[in-house]
């Protein structure tokens, strides 16, 4: 089984106070990170992939029970992170861009060629295999940042906003790969879109100005709500007011 500790996480940018003293603990499974915009959510995730530092004795992650900080490269290698800008090299081929990712993961070339076929035909772009990105459709983009975030099989995976610009279809296809490949690893989904994460997710944090708000399955946290019907949907509206949520298939 494995551990993500989050230790009284905190970030400043300047003097803005980001995340304050965030503590969570996350198992196997899949976890849904919910929360508007400014809410601390890509911080934590900046900070749980290693592209941020905390600020000066403000907290730790630790994997497994060691600080990411010590492990290192170790470390790097049992992570796969997807982030929600599509910074891809637009004339290359997807097979081409899923090659250089397999190459920085330090992936021998005969299993990365095995990894990067069977990611193809997981995100469904294996007819894409040797088109240029830059011709993709924005959905087609995010499959491919998926399929990056697969390769190595990281027992960690790291997705923020993975289903936008997709449609019901291929979300639909994205909730069931995801749900597939959680049986050992922990993945965290930080969306906009409520109705992603509900159906599969092992537990939904919810985060405010930097801030645990409440955490549960769907079923503890729809108890929460106090007026109106018991969806999750309901709760982010009683929690965020004005803050969009996507409710759609």
């Amino acid at each position: 089984m494995n551990q993500l500790e989050l230790v009284k996480l905190n970030k400043h940018y300047g003097k803005k106070h980001v995340l304050i003293d965030f503590s969570f603990t996350f198992t196997d499974g899949v976890y849904g990170l919910l929360g508007p915009n400014g809410a601390g959510k890509s911080t934590m995730m900046h900070l749980i992939t290693d592209n941020l530092l905390p600020d000066k004795d403000g907290g730790c992650v630790r994997w497994n029970g060691r600080p990411i900080a010590e492990l290192g490269k170790d470390y790097r290698r049992q992570l796969g992170f997807m982030p929600q800008q599509q910074e891809l090299y637009g004339n290359m081929t997807a097979w081409d861009f899923l090659g250089y990712i397999s190459a920085l993961k330090c992936i021998p070339r005969k299993e990365a060629a095995q990894q990067i076929r069977r990611a193809l035909e997981q995100v469904e772009l294996s007819d894409a295999a040797d088109r240029q990105i830059g011709g993709f459709s924005g959905g087609m983009k995010q499959r491919v940042l998926i399929a990056a975030a697969m390769l190595g099989d990281p027992a960690l995976i790291i997705m923020d906003e993975p289903t936008a610009g997709l449609d019901p279809k291929q979300r639909v296809m994205i909730r069931r790969l995801t749900q597939q490949l959680a049986e050992n690893k922990i993945i965290i989904i930080s969306t906009h879109i409520v109705s992603d994460i509900e159906s599969i997710a092992k537990e939904i944090v919810l985060i405010r100005d930097g801030k645990l708000l409440t955490h549960g399955t769907v079923p503890e946290l729809v108890q929460q709500v106090t007026d109106g019907e018991q969806t999750l949907e309901n709760l982010y509206m009683q929690y965020y007011g004005g803050g969009h949520a996507d409710t759609s298939l």
